[in-house]
């Protein structure tokens, strides 16, 4: 859980190639419980991620995912569900997001209001450093692909889903947020609507301010177990080099970082650049034409509601349809209330719920 103090910090390190991964997940409020509310079922699964396999961090292969069920699932057994795939941000994990969101109860409360009711996938993507970023590496592993390919098609498999991207939302939050913008992006064949929550790490960054006494001891490490002594800082940096500049040949953590003795490494941060979606998001015009529904939104008082309205500007310059709402509260705050009353409500509007639709 990241500190106030740390949060303040936060402010310091905009520019630095963190490309603000430094979000972590505070403590969050929790919407009132709603009067009637029908629970949902909670499995927690595994799902073997062949995308994974080979991974040089080592990384768990067999990943958790949590599936929660709608209240009429176990009743109505011939119906089938469209499916919600909720991404979670750096420093935590899938259980961890279900707190941050307060699942079931959030679910719960949006079914009662009136959502219409579909199964939410939260997978989990954690890494040695703390965050997959959603992203192909040969030493994280490629988790863009256990999202798009390896999740979904379990998930298809083993529930009553309505197997069609028209009836699969994806969402994300901060580094989730990243990764529903990246995957969304480049997989409008296997979802039908986006729902980003406040991205983080959209713009290509510099090395900007980042300590020399950080920089040393990036440059010093000598194993992942010196590594997991690190700041929390130092660690998110790590993570954007395992995701974004990977090299097989350059152990032990198998990764290229933005600097070497100290001197800025321009080839590492042009790879940095190649996977900000600022950058990249012109080429992924006519696939963002695809989706059904578009929805961003982000925190008044958010460090990144700069950078998400630069995504949001570029999708009408473009005249892709879209909703985007800056609401008041900070990175994490409102994500209960977001969830239950924003997020779930979107896609219960926006996908389709029948067989057939494609």
């Amino acid at each position: 859980m990241m500190t106030k103090k740390a949060a303040g910090l936060l402010a310091l390190l905009l520019s630095a190639p963190l490309c603000q991964t430094a979000l972590a997940q505070m403590s969050t409020e929790a919407p009132p419980v709603v009067p009637g509310a029908r629970p949902v079922t909670l499995e927690s699964i595994k799902i073997h991620a062949s995308s994974v396999e080979g991974n040089l961090e080592g990384n768990a292969v067999e990943r958790e995912v949590l599936v929660f069920l709608p209240p009429s699932y176990a009743k109505e057994q011939q119906r089938r569900y469209p499916v919600v795939y909720a991404l979670h941000g750096y420093s935590i994990g899938a259980r961890q997001w279900s707190s941050e969101i307060h699942a079931p109860q959030t679910i719960e409360g949006a079914f009662a209001r009136g959502a219409k009711e579909t199964i939410v996938v939260l997978p989990d993507s954690k890494t040695l450093h703390n965050g997959s970023m959603y992203s192909g590496s040969i030493t994280t592993g490629d988790f863009e692909s256990f999202i798009a390919r390896d999740v979904v098609s379990y998930i298809d498999a083993h529930y009553r889903t309505l197997p069609e991207r028209r009836s699969r939302g994806l969402a994300g939050h901060s580094m989730g947020g990243y990764g529903a913008t990246r995957i969304g992006m480049k997989h409008p064949e296997v979802f039908g609507s986006l729902y980003i929550m406040s991205p983080c790490c959209l713009s290509p960054r510099s090395v900007g301010n980042m300590s020399p006494e950080i920089t040393q001891m990036l440059e010093e490490l000598k194993s992942p177990a010196d590594a997991a002594k690190l700041p929390f800082f130092a660690r998110a940096q790590l993570a954007a080099a395992a995701a974004w500049s990977p090299n097989p040949k350059n152990p032990p953590l198998f990764l290229d970082l933005p600097t070497r003795g100290g001197e800025v490494q321009a080839d590492v941060l042009a790879r940095w650049a190649a996977n900000a979606p600022l950058a990249f998001v012109h080429q992924y015009i006519g696939n963002l034409r695809r989706y059904d529904a578009i929805a961003i939104d982000v925190g008044d008082q958010d460090g990144l509601r700069t950078d998400t309205g630069r995504l949001r500007d570029v999708l009408d310059a473009y005249g892709i349809e879209n909703t985007f709402e800056v609401y008041a509260g900070d990175h994490t705050n409102k994500l209960g209330d977001r969830f239950q009353n924003h997020v779930l409500p979107f896609f219960g509007a926006s996908l389709c719920f029948s067989a057939g639709c494609r």
